[in-house]
């Protein structure tokens, strides 16, 4: 099935999924350094893009009339920043606010379904409206705001003709959800919110994946079973002392937890690397290089090894450095490698990054979770396969 990347960035939504089994036709990025990142990985040819078309420029110069109109999915990630807790919180306000070209490219291309993602901070009081509007304007993307009109009037406009019955032309059945991406098997606690659309006229039922992972089995095997410290091969002597604070939720925590498996933790993720500070080989691993100056600072300490990684983050004026550490069994830190983080992330090992350590962090921190992006997409694709079926 044909599908349409906006907003490509580093790849991670379309490497997951293509790993679902969409196929690309074309990627479209403006930023040079996450295209030359694109470019490096189609010689692995990585979700099949050694025949998708790569476009690097505006978005909003793109036409869509090159495309063929059989596109079952169009997806992608508008610029997080108007809406980002760490950024500028300008919302509709911020010239980076990219929403509209996503709606745009759902009105060119018809597709059964698209993917939209954003930042946990769109989902504040404060964006509420914002939120909505995109919604409706999801829901319906053949409906246009006049020139003459704020987006205020155009999303009461909307409002009204959402809730009457006289409903013709484009639509979508829009769900919108917070998903955190460990609940799904990624080490790493990574809130983001989800826009999936299915045209109305295909009548598909659909709901998120159910969630795999919880912070409860996590607990439950580190203080209860005891079997994460044997897996990961840790002797007793090196186990760190329960928290007073986990010790008080133990106590409420429903042991039943239904087949649901324990969070990923760092620890997990980064197993089979060298370190990069003290074995001097690391460096030979692509993207693996040490880098120095790791401190902790206030609001900035780091992930702790036998936790999920706090988010990756890229920040509004380059990375901040502290919550892309990891806090070593000891106490003291250091600043993840490239490909530690891509491991976060869930990137293959022989995904590679192009640019700095501070270009490469931007990249990763503005990915979707490649496991994250396969699972919705194999939720989504077998629900298109049974509508072809029949």
């Amino acid at each position: 099935m044909q599908s349409v990347e906006l907003f490509v960035g580093a790849g991670g939504l379309a490497l997951g999924l293509s790993n679902s089994g969409f196929v690309p036709s074309v990627l479209i990025e403006k930023d040079s350094h996450s295209c030359q990142t694109i470019r490096s990985n189609k010689l692995n040819d990585h979700f099949g893009m050694l025949k998708a078309e790569l476009y690097e420029g505006d978005i909003a110069e793109f036409t869509y009339d090159c495309l063929k109109k059989d596109i079952a999915l169009v997806s992608g990630g508008p610029p997080c920043q108007p809406f980002s807790i760490g950024g500028k919180h300008k919302g509709f306000n911020d010239k980076r606010d990219m929403f509209p070209e996503a709606i745009r490219s759902v009105r060119a291309l018809t597709p059964k379904c698209f993917i939209f993602e954003n930042v946990k901070g769109l989902n504040r009081k404060t964006f509420s409206n914002y939120k909505e509007y995109i919604r409706l304007q999801l829901t319906y993307p053949e409906i246009v705001r006049k020139n003459n009109q704020t987006w205020v009037d155009h999303l009461k406009f909307l409002e009204m003709h959402h809730t009457s019955s006289r409903h013709s032309g484009l639509e979508y059945n829009v769900i919108v959800k917070l998903l955190n991406a460990a609940n799904y098997g990624v080490p790493q606690k990574r809130e983001r919110l989800f826009f999936v659309g299915f045209r109305a006229d295909l009548g598909i039922e659909w709901s998120f994946p159910e969630e795999t992972h919880s912070e409860s089995s996590l607990l439950i095997s580190k203080w209860i079973k005891k079997d994460y410290w044997e897996l990961n091969k840790i002797s007793k002597k090196n186990i760190p002392e329960i928290d007073v604070k986990i010790k008080s939720r133990l106590k409420s925590l429903c042991y039943d937890c239904q087949g649901i498996k324990p969070w990923k933790t760092v620890r997990e993720a980064i197993n089979g690397l060298p370190d990069p500070e003290s074995q001097k080989n690391a460096h030979l691993i692509p993207n693996h290089e040490f880098r120095k100056g790791a401190r902790v600072y206030n609001g900035h300490t780091g992930s702790p090894l036998d936790e999920p990684a706090k988010t990756i983050k890229a920040g509004d004026h380059g990375v901040p450095g502290g919550e892309n550490m990891l806090v070593k069994s000891d106490g003291s830190v250091r600043y993840f490698t490239v490909r530690e983080s891509a491991r976060l992330q869930t990137f293959p090992d022989d995904y590679l990054f192009y640019g700095s350590w501070t270009e490469s962090m931007r990249q990763l921190g503005n990915a979707v979770p490649v496991m994250l992006a396969e699972k919705i997409g194999k939720s989504i694709i077998t629900k298109l396969e049974s509508i072809s079926i029949s």
